[in-house]
């Protein structure tokens, strides 16, 4: 009897054991499960977030190949434009090409429609005379490059022009600005302004 008694409190005993053991290798093996689980869960984020990145990139990239940007313009009026008392905006009021309506004929002045890399070019011809011929290209407020030529009375034929790359933000200005006191001479050929975005 006490045999039966001893077995039983013995194989009870083992049970509880193998219980317990159980137990705690279960509660091992679920927290190595949740650890995993959460550095998972970590990697597809962080692929989530580099997928929407790479989204965001392709979707600017067709939105700046369907903009098509370029324009090209010339002075609207022959002869003598300026002299000035203060700096002035040339206007290029005579419009040869705009797709996009970036350029205003109205002010001479660019805007971008969209953020990019842009190639502007101007040119003149000068007055000659006793007044210089000096313009800048303006981005917003800074002078990006200029152009110039002095006075002659024998030498009063001369042609000239600047160019530049720009990085431009959606909404920046770019103009032709004369110094002043400055003349330059209005002429559908020569006098120019144009620009585009690079693709």
């Amino acid at each position: 009897m006490n045999f039966n008694i001893s077995f039983f409190m013995l194989l009870f005993c083992g049970l509880t054991l193998a219980q317990d053991v159980t137990n705690a290798v279960d509660t091992e093996d679920i927290s190595e499960r949740q650890k995993e689980f959460s550095a998972m869960r970590e990697r597809l984020g962080a692929m989530e977030t580099r997928l929407k990145d790479s989204e965001n990139q392709i979707l600017a990239l067709k939105n700046k190949v369907a903009t098509k940007v370029v324009f090209s313009a010339k002075t609207a009026t022959q002869g003598p434009i300026g002299p000035f008392n203060t700096a002035t905006t040339l206007v290029y009021g005579a419009v040869i090409t705009n797709e996009g309506n970036a350029y205003n004929r109205h002010t001479g002045i660019f805007t971008a429609p969209v953020a990019g890399t842009y190639y502007f070019t101007f040119f003149y011809h000068a007055s000659g005379g006793q007044h210089w011929a000096r313009l800048f290209l303006i981005k917003n407020s800074e002078i990006i490059v200029e152009t110039v030529d002095h006075p002659s009375m024998s030498d009063t034929a001369d042609n000239g022009g600047n160019a530049a790359f720009l990085q431009l933000q959606r909404g920046d200005q770019v103009f032709v600005r004369m110094r002043a006191n400055t003349q330059v001479w209005g002429s559908d050929t020569t006098t120019t302004f144009s620009g585009f975005l690079l693709i």
